[in-house]
């Protein structure tokens, strides 16, 4: 499931803010991902309290929310997308800004999954996720953190492309490291990806939403009978497997229509649907709104 995952990042900004200085970054669909290089600084997510942020941490927010970056609470913010931004390359930009006091280097990122926000993976997700949480089960984290502080603080020829590219595995890695380790009880759909028989099913579900799957053949999958699979995906899962797979193949739908602009009867046809009424019911079902809605 995971191999199925991809973050495609959008744009990046090489920030030199000097203290004091305080920036605020509205909700987005898109996730952002925050490195802090040379000095620490602070973040509030909407009216929760301000989380100290040390030099060379890094914090993911995957549904993009909206957030404050300060050099202290209580600087009162500009909104980062009035800063001004000079193109370094491609789609990475630098950005100074602040007072006269201390400068702080931050990199930040704005990437795409390729799972939209209904997805059981994306619902299940912290606000935040902080690297210094979960580096201790992933040995490489500090390892790329490390690599994004020189880069940043050397400012070598290439380094934006570098620190974008090194941006993308860091936050494919921490989404991962969430996965695998994630802090609290695993329970519903991530128990079910913990666990190794019904995380193959899903695995197999996700990663070929478009087949027809029958019981037996996702029992096979499992090896168990008919009646144990479906039992043991249901108490592990918390729904049936054939609720669970139309919401799957449904969620591929929506993308289809509002990523690809998909017809209607393409969507029904390359699920297996017998006409488009039928898709139309099904889909309607999972998400209250007929398929036309989302294709605009």
């Amino acid at each position: 499931m995971l191999r199925g995952l991809r973050l495609d990042g959008v744009d990046y900004s090489r920030y030199r803010m000097a203290e004091p200085w305080a920036l605020s970054f509205p909700q987005q669909q898109a996730a952002r991902l925050h490195f802090v290089s040379n000095m620490g600084c602070w973040l509030r997510c909407d009216r929760a309290d301000w989380t100290e942020l040390k030099a060379g941490d890094a914090v993911l927010l995957p549904r993009g929310t909206a957030h404050l970056l300060a050099s202290a609470p209580g600087v009162s913010p500009v909104q980062a997308g009035t800063c001004r931004r000079s193109p370094i390359c491609e789609n990475v930009f630098a950005v100074d800004g602040g007072g006269a006091g201390e400068v702080c280097l931050l990199f930040c990122g704005s990437l795409h999954f390729n799972i939209d926000a209904m997805h059981p993976l994306a619902q299940l997700m912290p606000e935040v996720m902080r690297a210094c949480d979960l580096e201790q089960h992933e040995p490489a984290l500090p390892h790329l953190m490390q690599a994004m502080a020189r880069e940043t603080e050397l400012d070598r020829v290439g380094a934006a492309g570098i620190l974008a590219r090194l941006a993308d595995v860091l936050a494919a890695s921490l989404i991962r490291t969430w996965v695998e380790h994630g802090c609290g009880d695993a329970t519903g759909w991530l128990a079910a990806v913990r666990e190794p028989d019904v995380g193959r099913v899903l695995a197999a579900i996700h990663l070929n939403p478009e087949h027809d799957w029958t019981v037996a053949a996702l029992a096979r999958i499992m090896g168990a009978s008919r009646s144990g699979f479906a039992k043991r995906f249901a108490d592990i899962v918390g729904e049936t497997p054939a609720r669970y797979i139309l919401r799957v193949r449904m969620h591929q739908a929506r993308l289809w229509l509002q990523r690809d602009r998909m017809r209607v009867s393409l969507a029904a046809e390359r699920l297996g649907y017998e006409s488009e009424a039928a898709f139309s019911r099904a889909f309607k079902r999972v998400f209250g709104a007929p398929p036309s809605s989302y294709r605009g």
